[in-house]
């Protein structure tokens, strides 16, 4: 693991932190941690507020946190290791490897019901699944809907049954719309982690140790942790209003599915089951940024941070409509243009984050990079990841 040592650099980060130590006085977030680099330079580090607020357990860098939908960048690096070494192309169709998800239904436009479907026009391939436009849901940001209820009421990502029962069901299931036609974030991921399986032979967690984690001496990262770790897994809290993101005050969450990783789960959500570190989720950045070590080709990499959605799709989410210009890459978001929200600088930025709060985010165009490590229930995307990167870039001179 290489270390978190700040190199000799001529920014002031200071606003930085005053405003997440901003976000911890004013009960927005318990405790955060952060690094913003320029290529393989750390220019700063720094921690603010508490691992447990309960305890005043001071947050560390190398507290554990529950990466939740980070972990698709990991899956998704694993697909294309796999891709580099011609095990598939991208447009293969999945069930080549996977047949249960042959001769899909899609449900027709306007349906109330589960069966007003007509049959897929075209398979769905890895790259659909790689870019969340293969019609597949996830029963997470859309309450309300046929596939919310059905993913829901079958389990599909009940984590005590292994990934096969996860494709099982899928395939009982309608699409929500034909492959290729639209964006609907999903369980695309988690099917590619059980491509991976699949392809290899190898369990997922296996994979990832031996081609990913130990080669970019990723030490803290997996699926479940050891006793001897879990005192430095941080307390996961709600905010006092999931509706009201800047409204003060947090309580410990108890729901089961955000995970305590005592003991490891039959199913390996390649979309969001991993617990990380600041100094893991670094590494990882620097493994995308040039000059690091990486386990994919320059190319590969390239294709990764280029939106690969049709001109004029942008990313859209349940109840907040369209992102606009934001597209999709291998494993995350792409701005194909700066809007209000972001800072001007960023066009062409690679970037996601996962439920509870944690982000990341590769600047091609700047060289700048950055990842803020918290433990904040619907904490994607929230007012205080925009005010972090805002700062972030215009302390480094953008």
């Amino acid at each position: 693991m290489k270390s978190l040592t700040v190199t000799g650099s001529p920014h002031n980060f200071k606003h930085v932190r005053a405003a997440m130590q901003r976000q911890v006085d004013t009960e927005i977030l318990a405790g955060v941690s952060w690094a913003i680099l320029r290529g393989q330079d750390l220019l700063d580090v720094q921690s603010v507020g508490w691992a447990d607020k309960e305890s005043q357990a001071p947050l560390r860098t190398d507290h554990i946190f529950r990466a939740m939908s980070n972990t698709k960048l990991v899956t998704s690096i694993a697909v294309m290791l796999l891709w580099e070494e011609g095990r598939f192309q991208l447009d293969d169709p999945v069930a080549r490897f996977i047949p249960q998800l042959a001769n899909l239904q899609v449900l027709k436009p306007g349906a109330t019901r589960l069966d007003d479907t007509e049959p897929a026009r075209s398979p769905i391939t890895i790259l659909q699944l790689l870019t969340h436009s293969s019609g597949l849901s996830y029963g997470l940001l859309d309450p309300g809907s046929l596939l919310f209820k059905a993913y829901n009421e079958r389990g599909v990502l009940n984590t005590s049954q292994p990934l096969p029962n996860m494709i099982e069901v899928l395939a009982s299931l309608p699409l929500m719309f034909q492959p290729g036609t639209s964006w609907e974030y999903s369980v695309a991921t988690d099917v590619l982690g059980y491509l991976v399986e699949v392809v290899t032979g190898q369990g997922l967690d296996q994979f990832f140790q031996s081609r990913i984690f130990e080669p970019l001496g990723m030490v803290d990262t997996a699926f479940s942790l050891p006793a001897d770790k879990l005192d430095r897994l941080t307390t996961c809290y709600m905010g006092a209003d999931l509706t009201d993101p800047t409204k003060p005050g947090l309580s410990a969450t108890k729901m089961a599915w955000v995970g305590d990783f005592r003991k490891p789960m039959p199913m390996k959500l390649g979309g969001g089951g991993l617990a990380t570190t600041l100094p893991d989720m670094v590494a990882l950045m620097r493994s995308l940024l040039p000059g690091g070590k990486s386990v994919l080709k320059p190319a590969t990499l390239a294709m990764m941070m280029t939106n690969q959605l049709p001109e004029g799709r942008n990313i859209q989410f349940a109840r907040f409509g369209e992102i606009q210009g934001k597209g999709y890459g291998l494993g995350g978001a792409v701005t194909v243009r700066a809007s209000a929200i972001d800072p001007p600088a960023s066009t062409g930025e690679f970037q996601w984050g996962g439920l509870a709060g944690t982000h990341w985010w590769v600047s091609p165009q700047t060289g700048l990079a950055g990842v803020l490590m918290t433990q904040r229930f619907m904490g994607f995307w929230n007012p205080f990841s925009f005010e972090f990167k805002h700062l972030a870039y215009r302390a480094a001179g953008h």
